[in-house]
């Protein structure tokens, strides 16, 4: 069944929430929990391809949710070759994420529209500040040995320790997968634990890497417990696996969030990265937020988008909308 726009579009804020959301304390670690969780795959399968296909949003409505999804990318880069000319072109696209004369003929050219937040490597936290400065755009910093999580315990905690008093306010991680394969739980948790208290004031997201994990119940038991730990978010992946963000494991990781929010009380982001491009991509990613977790899982405080190449998308498809054609690539450049 299709919904329409005015369906999907009530309650739709274009703006992020004023409210910052309350972190996770996290709790003790509890095994027999874990040893509760069961995964239906093939139902899950088919609950996230029904959730696209079910659900448009067409003209004004399209629209909102788009600038919806741009307001919760975290624009990334993440490359050898990073610069800080480069990271400095990429913070000015974020606090300018769309050209002005579009905003203006969409009519909310007003709105102070900007991304969630800029994600870039712990050497490239200097410029990052120095072009967001007074923007209150926060910057994440990749830590932990990033991408395979591998480095010596004590440099993925000194990592964590350093960005943070570089300025990042924010920590994505990845996991030890070691962990999660061999069903070390309570190691993991440990693991976790320590970053929570690395990170101090700076909140901590955290990287499961589900391509690496084999199973979705090992997405959703590493999911609980990065949770357990005081994780502030859960991520999909470090956009370097061979199998990154997908609904599928999206959806097992969303409905974790619930579970352990109705046992805590605690609200837990949730951040789908890797391979999200297309603008069409990431609604299937709102639509199942707001099904699943509800409204306050569509702003930036619990929900954020890792790309670096989403956002050159969306903002073809809002210049189609003003102008009835769509712009090559090029008219949109990044950095």
């Amino acid at each position: 069944m299709s919904h329409t726009g005015a369906d999907m579009s009530s309650n739709v804020s274009i703006l992020p929430a004023s409210g910052e959301a309350r972190r996770n304390p996290g709790m003790a670690f509890e095994s027999d929990w874990l040893g509760d969780v069961r995964i239906n795959t093939s139902a899950v399968e088919r609950r996230a391809a029904n959730i696209p296909a079910r659900r448009t949003v067409k003209k004004e409505w399209q629209t909102a949710w788009l600038l919806k999804a741009l307001s919760c990318i975290d624009l990334t880069t993440l490359s050898g070759d990073d610069t800080p000319g480069r990271v400095k072109r990429l913070c000015a696209k974020a606090r300018q994420p769309v050209r002005q004369e579009i905003l203006d003929a969409l009519g909310v050219g007003d709105l102070g529209i900007r991304v969630g937040a800029v994600c870039v490597y712990h050497a490239m936290i200097a410029p990052a500040q120095d072009a967001l400065a007074g923007s209150g755009i926060p910057i994440a910093a990749v830590s932990t040995g990033f991408p395979a999580g591998l480095s010596a315990p004590r440099a993925r905690i000194l990592e964590v320790e350093e960005s943070v008093a570089a300025g990042a306010n924010e920590i994505d991680i990845v996991i030890d997968r070691r962990n999660a394969l061999t069903g070390n739980w309570q190691a993991l948790y440990d693991e976790v634990r320590a970053y929570r208290e690395a990170c101090g004031a700076a909140h901590l997201k955290t990287i499961i890497a589900t391509g690496d994990l084999a199973t979705l119940r090992n997405a959703a038991k590493a999911s609980l417990v990065c949770m357990m730990a005081g994780a502030d978010f859960i991520k999909t992946s470090t956009g370097k696996e061979s199998s990154n963000a997908t609904l599928a494991v999206s959806l097992v990781m969303a409905r974790m969030i619930r579970t352990y929010g109705e046992r805590t009380g605690a609200r837990v982001g949730f951040k789908p990265a890797g391979g999200i491009s297309t603008a069409k991509s990431a609604l299937g990613f709102l639509f199942m937020m707001k099904e699943e977790l509800g409204q306050a899982w569509l702003e930036p405080e619990l929900f954020r988008l890792g790309a670096s190449s989403l956002l050159t998308d969306i903002e073809r498809q809002l210049e189609h909308r003003t102008s009835g054609h769509y712009a090559a690539r090029h008219h949109q450049p990044m950095a």
